[in-house]
């Protein structure tokens, strides 16, 4: 199968998958495209959408924008849950998709202060979903990097090296 030129980063919230990307993006020269800040853009802030129309609707803005991203050659930072949509799933198919592991040591300090709609109880609701979501991220994944303790530069290098051994 053919993959277009989208790199797609999934994984939890709080992995770094903006960062990582942002990164990732300059190391490849490619444009760097954040699906929630494109969905922010088009339908405003995020803990909005949850409270005014709910996670259902914020879900479909997220489908569309996450194929929207991956139609042309770009680092792509998803959101956590874009992996919940069966139809994004099939899409990221056609993209090369680097799962941002974790073994969560880091998350509070990382979640602290974010405003995010469906982590009420903090790490205990950041722990259960994602071992909900864990599956999903495995399951389209091209690549797995673990990101647990490595910096920054060591991370975007080793995703770029594994890249590179995709077809």
């Amino acid at each position: 199968m053919h993959k277009t030129g989208a790199i797609v980063l999934v994984g939890p919230m709080g992995v770094g998958k903006t960062t990582i990307g942002k990164k990732l993006a300059k190391r490849l020269q490619l444009p760097f495209l954040d699906t929630d800040a494109l969905i922010t853009k088009e339908h405003g802030a995020i803990p909005t959408i949850f409270q005014e129309y709910g996670e259902t609707k914020f879900r479909e803005f997220e489908e569309a924008s996450v194929l929207k991203a991956i139609a042309e050659p770009a680092v792509v930072a998803t959101g956590g849950g874009a992996i919940l949509s069966e139809h994004t799933r099939a899409a990221l198919g056609e993209a090369k998709v680097v799962y941002l592991s974790t073994d969560g040591k880091h998350m509070a300090s990382r979640l602290a202060g974010g405003n995010r709609p469906l982590l009420k109880d903090g790490v205990a609701d950041w722990r259960r979903i994602y071992e909900s979501r864990r599956a999903l991220y495995e399951q389209v994944a091209d690549v797995t990097v673990d990101t647990s303790g490595s910096p920054l530069k060591t991370l975007v290098e080793e995703i770029a090296t594994r890249l590179e051994e995709i077809v």
